[in-house]
Protein backbone atom coordinates (compact mmCIF):
# COMPACT_ATOMS: atom_id res chain seq x y z
CA UNK A 1 0.00 0.00 0.00
CA UNK A 2 2.89 2.32 1.09
CA UNK A 3 4.25 2.15 -2.71
CA UNK A 4 0.63 2.43 -4.11
CA UNK A 5 0.27 5.73 -2.22
CA UNK A 6 4.46 7.10 -3.43
CA UNK A 7 3.33 5.87 -7.10
CA UNK A 8 -0.03 7.83 -6.85
CA UNK A 9 0.70 10.69 -4.98
CA UNK A 10 4.23 11.43 -5.12
CA UNK A 11 4.11 14.65 -3.77
CA UNK A 12 3.90 12.83 -0.12
CA UNK A 13 6.77 10.73 -0.24
CA UNK A 14 8.44 10.49 2.55
CA UNK A 15 5.50 11.98 4.72
CA UNK A 16 3.52 9.05 6.22
CA UNK A 17 4.27 6.01 7.15
CA UNK A 18 2.05 2.86 8.22
CA UNK A 19 2.49 0.81 11.26
CA UNK A 20 -0.71 -0.89 11.01
CA UNK A 21 -3.47 -2.08 8.31
CA UNK A 22 -6.09 -4.64 8.66
CA UNK A 23 -9.65 -5.25 8.01
CA UNK A 24 -10.58 -3.16 11.36
CA UNK A 25 -8.04 -0.49 11.63
CA UNK A 26 -5.25 1.81 10.01
CA UNK A 27 -2.55 3.29 12.09
CA UNK A 28 -0.42 5.82 9.76
CA UNK A 29 1.83 8.41 11.40
CA UNK A 30 2.84 12.08 9.76
CA UNK A 31 6.52 11.47 10.46
CA UNK A 32 7.85 14.30 12.41
CA UNK A 33 9.14 17.04 10.61
CA UNK A 34 9.78 20.82 11.17
CA UNK A 35 8.16 21.20 7.39
CA UNK A 36 4.90 20.27 10.10
CA UNK A 37 5.22 22.60 12.58
CA UNK A 38 3.57 26.30 13.25
CA UNK A 39 4.71 29.08 15.38
CA UNK A 40 4.51 28.26 19.36
CA UNK A 41 6.22 24.77 18.02
CA UNK A 42 3.12 22.54 17.53
CA UNK A 43 2.24 20.86 14.06
CA UNK A 44 0.23 23.11 11.89
CA UNK A 45 -3.63 21.96 10.99
CA UNK A 46 -2.79 21.51 7.51
CA UNK A 47 -0.33 18.68 8.43
CA UNK A 48 -2.66 17.13 10.68
CA UNK A 49 -5.86 17.17 8.01
CA UNK A 50 -3.21 15.84 5.31
CA UNK A 51 -2.37 12.72 7.83
CA UNK A 52 -6.40 12.63 8.45
CA UNK A 53 -7.46 12.54 4.57
CA UNK A 54 -4.68 9.70 3.25
CA UNK A 55 -5.27 7.74 6.26
CA UNK A 56 -9.10 7.76 5.33
CA UNK A 57 -7.81 7.12 1.59
CA UNK A 58 -5.39 4.60 2.61
CA UNK A 59 -8.24 2.91 4.64
CA UNK A 60 -10.91 2.73 1.89
CA UNK A 61 -8.23 1.23 -0.51
CA UNK A 62 -7.30 -1.46 1.60
CA UNK A 63 -11.12 -2.56 1.54
CA UNK A 64 -12.24 -2.07 -2.18
CA UNK A 65 -8.64 -2.21 -4.12
CA UNK A 66 -6.36 0.57 -5.65
CA UNK A 67 -8.94 2.65 -7.35
CA UNK A 68 -6.71 5.62 -7.62
CA UNK A 69 -9.20 8.41 -8.27
CA UNK A 70 -11.48 7.64 -5.56
CA UNK A 71 -11.89 11.44 -4.21
CA UNK A 72 -12.48 13.09 -0.83
CA UNK A 73 -16.12 14.74 -1.21
CA UNK A 74 -16.48 15.91 2.19
CA UNK A 75 -14.18 16.38 5.53
CA UNK A 76 -14.89 17.44 8.82
CA UNK A 77 -12.05 17.97 11.27
CA UNK A 78 -11.89 19.25 15.40
CA UNK A 79 -8.89 20.10 16.64
CA UNK A 80 -8.93 19.43 20.14
CA UNK A 81 -5.73 19.93 21.87
CA UNK A 82 -2.10 21.13 21.19
CA UNK A 83 -0.09 18.08 19.52
CA UNK A 84 3.68 17.81 20.78
CA UNK A 85 6.44 18.94 18.76
CA UNK A 86 9.02 16.46 17.62
CA UNK A 87 6.71 13.92 17.83
CA UNK A 88 5.16 11.31 15.47
CA UNK A 89 1.19 12.41 14.53
CA UNK A 90 -0.02 8.82 14.67
CA UNK A 91 -3.84 8.63 12.94
CA UNK A 92 -6.08 5.19 13.88
CA UNK A 93 -8.78 5.30 10.65
CA UNK A 94 -11.85 3.02 10.67
CA UNK A 95 -14.03 2.77 7.81
CA UNK A 96 -17.57 2.58 9.35
CA UNK A 97 -19.41 2.18 6.54
CA UNK A 98 -18.36 1.41 2.76
CA UNK A 99 -21.15 1.04 -0.04
CA UNK A 100 -20.50 0.94 -3.60
CA UNK A 101 -20.17 4.50 -4.10
CA UNK A 102 -19.17 6.17 -1.27
CA UNK A 103 -16.69 5.19 1.89
CA UNK A 104 -17.34 6.71 5.44
CA UNK A 105 -14.09 6.75 7.29
CA UNK A 106 -13.57 8.13 11.32
CA UNK A 107 -10.00 9.08 12.12
CA UNK A 108 -8.30 9.91 15.58
CA UNK A 109 -5.52 11.51 15.82
CA UNK A 110 -2.95 11.29 18.88
CA UNK A 111 0.46 12.38 19.51
CA UNK A 112 2.76 9.86 19.58
CA UNK A 113 2.70 8.69 23.32
CA UNK A 114 0.08 10.12 24.52
CA UNK A 115 -3.80 8.59 25.22
CA UNK A 116 -5.62 11.73 24.61
CA UNK A 117 -6.79 12.39 20.55
CA UNK A 118 -5.27 15.50 19.27
CA UNK A 119 -8.22 15.34 16.46
CA UNK A 120 -10.95 14.07 15.73
CA UNK A 121 -12.00 14.06 11.45
CA UNK A 122 -14.61 12.20 9.53
CA UNK A 123 -14.60 11.40 5.90
CA UNK A 124 -16.40 10.72 3.00
CA UNK A 125 -14.75 9.07 -0.29
CA UNK A 126 -16.58 8.90 -3.68
CA UNK A 127 -15.50 5.42 -5.00
CA UNK A 128 -15.50 5.84 -8.86
CA UNK A 129 -18.31 3.35 -10.66
CA UNK A 130 -16.87 0.19 -12.12
CA UNK A 131 -16.51 0.07 -15.89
Amino acid sequence: MAAFLEEVFPQVRGMFAIDRLDEELLVMRLLGDERHLRPGGTVSGPAMFSLADVAAYVATMARIGRQALTVTTHCSIDFMRKPAAGRDVLAEARVLKLGRSLSVTDVLLFSEGSPEPVAHASLTYAIPPAR
